[in-house]
């Protein structure tokens, strides 16, 4: 359930300093909240061939948060490799659009990059069909809520990151 755009790929090295700079652009010129950071024991969730597996090491990267109601982009492992998932459900469809732009601009740095989009807008670029999406995500979560009245949400867990429903 929701409306979440999932993206991986192995940075080129010599594209790191580049890709921080367009980062701290994209960031400044949509007043987004963002720090570069670099920690050297981290656990990062990661799926491979469907199958669940933590990546434990040194992250480093440009932590942005566009909006309060969106999760926050760009931790890379050791590999310079990212495998994250930005769920925009929650904000509005405005910001869907720029984080869609933002990760086409970045593409080229990757190799390979690979773009799941839930809201199907990084392939179509229909913001009707991204818009129903949303809308389907609601009703969705709308009914769960009936169905099972412990539960609740949406949630932000202390990472920023965001958690549709859970029960009381």
């Amino acid at each position: 359930m929701g409306v979440t755009i999932h993206f991986e790929g192995r940075l080129n090295l010599q594209n790191y300093l580049g890709l921080i700079s367009l980062a701290t652009n994209f960031a400044f010129a949509n007043n987004m909240k963002y720090f570069l950071f670099e920690e050297e024991n981290k656990t990062l969730e990661r799926v491979e061939d469907e199958e669940d597996w933590d990546y434990i090491g040194p992250v480093k990267g440009i932590k942005i948060q566009p909006d309060i109601d969106c999760d926050p982009l760009l931790e890379f492992d050791n590999n310079y490799y990212i495998q994250e998932y930005c769920k925009t459900q929650f904000t509005d469809i405005e910001t869907n659009l720029k984080i869609v732009n933002f990760l086409k601009e970045i593409k080229p740095l990757f190799e390979p990059f690979t773009v799941f989009d839930e809201g199907e807008y990084w392939d179509t670029g229909d913001i009707d069909l991204l818009q129903q999406h949303i809308d389907s995500c609601f009703t969705a979560i709308n009914e769960a809520k009936v169905e099972n009245i412990n539960l609740s949400g949406p949630f932000r867990l202390a990472d920023g990151r965001i958690v549709d429903l859970m029960e009381n």
